[in-house]
């Protein structure tokens, strides 16, 4: 279970740093061999398609973690909480998901599935989530499609993995947000649709692991007061974080 503690965001260009003190250096999977099933428990996501997806997503994530069972023949389920709701102002969030990944060869592949998004604690309303990608070498591109109640989503994701020569993973995340309904904002004016994005570059680093990344959005000053997107803030941010995991 990885713990963590977050510093309040600055708007613009904020940094934000993440600290754990604690004794390994990674974010830990657990892996075991189940007959024609393999089981992984840890406090990532181990999925490849979904991980863009099923990622922590509002502000306070202290405790967080998931399991992933896979079939031989390329079926999987898993569940991942991206917040197990225990701080003050947070939720309990289970993201439930169910796919099929295929490798035709060593270099090339493909993978989709389906996300429920639900929250046991509160009358929110589930919702689901449609994603597929290919896989070229350590390469990652993928696509995904969602309707709740009021808008559409659609979210376009990019993982590069490992770059040897800088010895850093990157990835990268670009959303479009459509209202069903415009919704009017301080000052006149309406909002009907918008975009966010992030990059995000990872590597250990003195035995833990570091995460830098910088997200941003179409909407800027009263105009935020309508996002609800990828990203915790609306406006420029950039988050530093430094993890070390407990097990």
């Amino acid at each position: 279970m990885a713990y963590a503690r977050y510093f309040p965001h600055w708007t613009g260009a904020a940094l934000v740093c993440t600290l754990l003190a604690q004794q390994t250096a990674h974010a830990q999977v657990l892996e075991r061999q189940l007959g024609d099933f393999s089981l992984k428990v840890g406090t990532t996501p181990s999925r490849t398609m979904a991980q863009g997806l099923v990622t922590p997503s509002t502000g306070d994530s202290k405790f967080h973690g998931g399991l992933d069972l896979t079939h031989d023949s390329g079926f999987y389920f898993g569940q991942w909480s991206p917040s197990a709701g225990l701080a003050p102002d947070t939720t309990l969030e289970v993201d439930s998901y169910l796919g099929f990944k295929k490798p035709f060869d060593k270099t090339l592949g493909y993978e989709l599935g389906v996300i429920r998004y639900s929250y046991p604690n509160t009358s929110q309303i589930d919702s689901h989530e449609l994603y597929a990608g290919f896989r070229i070498f350590d390469s990652r591109i993928g696509t995904a499609f969602s309707t709740d109640a009021g808008r559409q989503d659609s979210t376009l994701f990019l993982d590069l993995g490992g770059l040897p020569l800088l010895g850093v993973d990157l990835r990268m995340q670009y959303g479009n947000h459509q209202l069903d309904t415009p919704t009017a904002i301080d000052g006149g004016g309406l909002i009907s649709t918008y975009n966010d994005w992030s990059f995000n570059i990872s590597r250990p680093w003195l035995g833990m692991d570091m995460n830098l990344m910088y997200s941003g959005s179409s909407l800027t000053g009263a105009d935020c007061s309508v996002y609800s997107g990828h990203n915790s803030q609306c406006e420029s941010t950039v988050t530093l974080k430094l993890v070390r995991s407990l097990f």
